[in-house]
């Protein structure tokens, strides 16, 4: 993709579930995070909170981009959200399979919808090829795992427990598979699961970051 447009116009098909426009943006990213200071899990930034930044240059250049970025969204009836993350919470009850965002997973919904990804700063996200991927519910014994805490048939009722925890919606690596970074400033529109959807949709996870590491990132 060599622009916004083609981004949005390129419709998925032959299998093809992650476009990507690829970009190297200037400005400085790790300003604004030092200058939005400590913070717990997950902070949305709004235009009023980095406008009001004390940045350089270089900062107000990083600032400049990603409000573009939601105005370009926004101008697609989408509803993007800039965030500054310190860390992700964890399953209470690990389980058979995690759920959380450090899973291999993908994002679904009952209609049509994609999933928009930027990584500005720090740690970018991570796919998988649907090929070096298999759900954890289907391989054996994580599947005789969740029949247990299910306490049931494998069934109907078993699907929609699955479903209901979303089970469905988590992966393992297959042996040799090899993760492929989404890298920083590229602008993704990934594919979800929906009914009728062309191409199955697209594996990714957020990538495992250390203490005191974090990332500015736009999604929708």
């Amino acid at each position: 993709m060599n622009s916004f447009q083609e981004l949005v116009a390129t419709p998925f098909a032959d299998g093809v579930n992650a476009l990507c426009w690829p970009r190297t943006l200037p400005g400085d990213f790790g300003e604004v995070v030092r200058l939005l200071g400590a913070g717990e899990d997950i902070v949305v930034l709004d235009e009023a909170r980095l406008l009001a930044l004390p940045v350089s240059a270089a900062g107000q250049v990083a600032v400049d981009f990603m409000l573009a970025d939601l105005r370009l969204l926004r101008g697609r009836e989408l509803d993007p959200i800039l965030n500054c993350i310190h860390g992700y919470p964890r399953d209470e009850q690990p389980g058979p399979v995690a759920t959380h965002v450090f899973s291999f997973h993908v994002d679904s919904a009952p209609v049509e919808a994609d999933t928009w990804l930027c990584t500005y700063h720090g740690l970018a996200s991570e796919g998988l090829r649907n090929e070096d991927a298999v759900r954890h519910m289907d391989i054996p014994a994580t599947r005789a795992e969740l029949l247990q805490q299910f306490g049931g048939a494998d069934d109907a009722a078993f699907r929609e427990f699955l479903a209901e925890h979303c089970y469905d919606l988590h992966y393992a690596p297959v042996a040799g598979a090899r993760p492929y970074s989404f890298g920083q400033g590229n602008l993704w529109r990934i594919a979800t699961e929906w009914p009728g959807s062309p191409v199955p949709p697209c594996i990714h996870r957020a990538p495992e970051t250390a203490p005191g590491e974090s990332r500015l990132l736009l999604i929708s």
